[in-house]
């Protein structure tokens, strides 16, 4: 079951990575949940980075020799 979002956000906010708090922030709470969400869009999008993007082929589909 997952945690409610408020817990999830204040446990986020006291344990902001050292670039992050780096970053400052006025309201570290605010900084997490904006970490968050960032971080549950790019694990709801399906699509892999263009750099990351691994194609997958059939012998078919090679070059000839």
């Amino acid at each position: 079951m997952h945690e409610p979002m408020a817990e999830r956000i204040r446990r986020r906010a006291e344990h902001l990575l050292p670039e992050e708090q780096a970053a400052g922030s006025d309201d570290t709470e605010k900084q997490a949940a904006s970490i968050l969400a960032d971080s549950d869009a790019r694990e709801e999008y399906a699509e892999s980075s263009p750099d990351l993007r691994i194609d997958h082929r059939t012998s078919e589909e090679t070059v000839d020799p």
